[in-house]
């Protein structure tokens, strides 16, 4: 079954662009050793980071007039998607059990960053007919 793991930026965590280079890196091999595993078990279908809340834009359309594009998210949203990986494995635990691992990637200091990631079953599409 697939299953999107979306990860949001800490809340209450210094930005990345704040870390040291050390920071960085052991953030980094962690995060890689995950992708390398899922990789290696074939399991991961895509993934990707985004850029930082700074680049992102809202858009919304009413079906008559010019589409609204703001800047966005606002600064007082609580969440905000940093990247997701997209997994094709055999159980919810599998893909939960990769999202606490991807949680507890280190922040600052080796701290875990204890990130919040959204497991989301993906619909097929049996699950769109009445």
């Amino acid at each position: 079954m697939k299953y999107m793991l979306l990860m949001n930026y800490a809340t209450g965590a210094s930005p990345m662009g704040e870390w040291t280079p050390e920071d960085m890196k052991a953030s980094g091999a962690h995060m890689g050793a995950i992708h390398e595993e899922l990789v290696a078990r074939g399991e991961l279908v895509g993934a990707e980071g985004l850029t930082g809340r700074e680049a992102a834009k809202i858009v919304t359309h009413d079906g008559v007039g010019a589409p609204v594009v703001t800047d966005g998210p606002f600064p007082e949203s609580k969440e905000f998607l940093a990247g997701y990986w997209l997994v094709d494995v055999e159980s919810e635990a599998r893909a939960i059990e990769i999202a606490a691992r991807t949680s507890a990637a280190p922040g600052p200091g080796g701290k875990p960053t204890v990130r919040e990631i959204q497991v989301r079953p993906v619909m097929g599409a049996a699950d769109m007919e009445p």
